[in-house]
């Protein structure tokens, strides 16, 4: 298996010759700019850390880009939860409680795509009684208002589920 070489910033790509790398920091939450080869369709981007570009390109366009996947992405990485209950994002931390981190541990798996509500529920669910939607509602809430000081929200799609993502209005990102 061959080793990346990853950056927190802005990982650079060519497209379609580096795609394992691009799953590779896609599966880590990185930012990357996919710069499509000469004769090759661009790639569907559908995930706010990613974008493209095609050489030629000037200077100026390229570092644009940059700068948008920066804005967009935030920080770019994902926030990690430790055994001990402590959600890590930056450099800012903070405890939750054993269900809370239960819930988190899907919603970090999915960082930045949608986690469905029935799969919430049952990892919400203890000794095999389903937790109610009403149990789930109560936890998203309680979850938002701890990640709000590490500049991060949960966005509901409704009907589908919640997206756990960087606060795009939080001015440290």
């Amino acid at each position: 298996m061959q080793q990346f070489s990853l950056k927190r910033d802005v990982n650079i790509l060519r497209w379609p010759a580096e795609s394992d790398r691009r799953e590779l920091c896609r599966a880590h939450g990185l930012l990357r700019l996919l710069v499509v080869e000469r004769d090759h369709e661009p790639p569907i981007c559908a995930d706010i850390r990613e974008d493209w570009i095609r050489m030629p390109a000037t200077n100026r366009d390229f570092q644009a880009r940059i700068a948008a996947l920066r804005a967009r992405g935030g920080s770019g990485t994902r926030p990690q939860l430790d055994q001990d209950g402590i959600l890590r994002h930056g450099r800012r931390s903070v405890a939750v409680s054993p269900s809370e981190a239960r819930l988190l541990q899907l919603l970090i798996k999915r960082f930045g795509r949608i986690a469905a509500r029935e799969e919430l529920r049952a990892y919400l669910s203890e000794d095999g009684r389903e937790a109610s939607r009403n149990a789930l509602d109560l936890h998203i809430k309680r979850i938002r208002r701890r990640l709000r000081p590490l500049g991060l929200t949960i966005r509901t799609a409704w009907g589908r589920g919640y997206v756990l993502d960087v606060d795009d209005r939080d001015p440290a990102h």
